[in-house]
């Protein structure tokens, strides 16, 4: 008897013994493979950081702020801000590439992609977040003050200058993508190899996650589910809506994201584009002229950007999803 009590107790402390060592090693295995988040409220929307870098939040967070104080329409000390009140400004070369860049998109995706909106947001309410049906008068009056044919970039001293008064650039549909892209490169530059950044549209997946991609999920535009997920590794998602921010008038739905040449909220067919690049200024600008455009004209654009692809859903497919 004695000697099977030996023998039990000896089994016992055995298996006592691995589970300890298990734990431990368990323990040790998610301490090697532990994952800082953070997130923190910058550009109007909580920006996310994952990373197994603790440092990786803040250098993300430092830099985003950074860009938010030149690029915001809302900040007084902005250089947009100085530039929509006083028609002109000196710029920085951050604020200038943006403005650079944005012509860019705006003459390839024929005038869809305009970052001189501001005065539409404002006539229908989307800028103060009081919204407004505005008369076709009242959208005919604003009209004259939008088009980037507009703006004068002199590039000698980096002068701006809004050739009509009363215009406003407002930077919504790329400033987030160049604010990832310059915390991105920040973390490279700091030897940061793996990093997931979140900023609602606009996603960048640094490197992988233990070894594997970073899963995206893709949301249905009219439920609270997913509808699919993708793995991503070094690639810039960026994601443009109508449930993003929009008003209703009857059975109408108004969206913030705006078709230059009508004045009205785009109603192209599109509830929903991701856009997946190489980077965030690329899928940012091209999610929201995708979905200006409509789907016939927005696969046509994205064949002039090798590596880029899209996944559209229009409102005769949200049916399916219901």
């Amino acid at each position: 008897m004695k000697k099977n009590a030996k023998k039990i107790n000896k089994r016992i402390l055995i298996i006592s013994l691995a589970i300890l060592f298990s734990a431990i090693g368990l323990f040790i295995f998610n301490q090697k493979n532990k994952l800082y988040r953070k997130s923190q409220l910058l550009m109007g929307t909580y920006i996310e950081v994952v990373s197994p870098y603790p440092q990786a939040p803040y250098i993300v967070f430092s830099e985003i702020s950074r860009i938010e104080r030149l690029l915001s329409k809302y900040r007084p000390d902005s250089e947009i801000f100085k530039l929509n009140e006083q028609g002109k400004v000196v710029a920085s070369l951050d604020t200038m590439y943006v403005l650079r860049k944005s012509k860019e998109f705006w003459i390839i995706t024929d005038g869809a992609l305009d970052i001189t909106v501001g005065p539409l947001l404002d006539l229908w309410g989307f800028t103060q977040k009081k919204y407004y049906l505005p008369t076709q008068a009242q959208i005919n009056a604003v009209l004259p003050r939008v088009g980037y044919d507009k703006i004068i970039l002199n590039d000698e001293n980096n002068l701006v200058e809004l050739k009509v008064f009363g215009m406003k650039v407002d930077l919504g549909a790329v400033a987030k993508g160049f604010a990832v892209d310059c915390a991105v490169r920040e973390l490279k530059e700091r030897g940061i190899k793996s990093c997931l950044i979140n900023t609602g549209g606009q996603i960048y997946c640094l490197g992988d996650r233990f070894g594997k991609p970073w899963v995206i999920a893709i949301q249905n535009p009219r439920e609270h589910d997913i509808l699919e997920s993708m793995e991503v590794k070094d690639q810039a998602v960026s994601t443009s809506g109508d449930y993003e921010q929009f008003f209703m008038v009857g059975n109408k739905r108004y969206s913030h994201i705006f078709n230059p040449k009508t004045g009205y909220p785009a109603d192209s067919g599109i509830v929903s584009v991701t856009v997946i690049a190489k980077d965030n200024f690329t899928a940012d600008a091209l999610s929201t002229a995708i979905f200006v455009l409509g789907k016939e004209k927005g696969l046509k654009l994205i064949e002039h950007f090798p590596g880029v692809k899209t996944k559209i859903i229009e409102e005769k497919d949200v049916k399916d999803f219901e």
